[in-house]
């Protein structure tokens, strides 16, 4: 017996509302996309916090971006070990079937997930510590990057500056990857790092030239 139950009343008004607005409107677009499938141009990796939404801050069109959320916006090393890897298979989709333009890595401010990694590396989350904590061991993947930011006295300008290693490090570890390395030297693909604070709207990227964070 499954434990699932029907949605919620306001969630079934909502897609009503859609269904009768924004699908009536764009049916055409709808059929196009299904039909004739998924194009898009760029995947970007994001955090699964509810306060990031990938396409209100590009404007994005159904179907223009291959999204793939999780904890804190990481990517592990490359690591074909048989497991699973939800996120090492969004990126091989995205890469070897989509052939995506660009990949861009979109880290936060306020991120729970890199406070979390924070806490953890300065023992006030043993509950992170355990092996049975999946937060724990995802956050490990940024982990070995904490002595970046342990010196820093200020608890948010520490957490801002490692949301942005956070970002740093899915973009190594992208790399590690054989074919985004192989996309990417042959000029298939580009790598970006962004990071939003989302009280103020505003948005940062990474300059490889000057190897820092500037805004947009």
């Amino acid at each position: 017996m499954h434990a699932a139950k029907p949605l919620p009343n306001y969630l079934l008004q909502r897609y009503q509302g859609w269904k009768a607005t924004s699908y009536s409107e764009n049916r055409a677009w709808y059929r196009r996309l299904a039909t004739e499938g998924q194009r898009p141009r760029a995947m970007v990796i994001s955090c699964c916090d509810s306060r990031v939404h990938v396409t209100s801050i590009f404007g994005a069109d159904q179907g223009e971006f291959f999204i793939h959320r999780n904890i804190a916006n990481l990517v592990p090393p490359y690591e074909p070990d048989g497991d699973h890897h939800g996120t090492s298979a969004a990126v091989e989709y995205a890469v070897t079937h989509l052939k995506v333009a660009h990949l861009i890595v979109l880290g936060h401010s306020s991120c729970g997930g890199v406070q979390g990694c924070i806490d953890m590396c300065e023992g006030r989350a043993p509950e992170l510590e355990e092996k049975t904590s999946f937060i724990g061991r995802w956050m490990d993947i940024l982990r070995a990057r904490y002595q970046q930011v342990a010196d820093i006295a200020d608890p948010q300008e520490k957490a801002r500056i490692f949301e942005k290693t956070a970002v740093l490090t899915s973009l190594d570890n992208l790399m590690t990857f054989p074919f985004v390395a192989e996309a990417v030297e042959s000029g298939e693909l580009s790598l970006h790092g962004l990071w939003t604070d989302i009280g103020e709207g505003g948005l940062d990227y990474f300059d490889p030239n000057s190897q820092s964070f500037k805004p947009v």
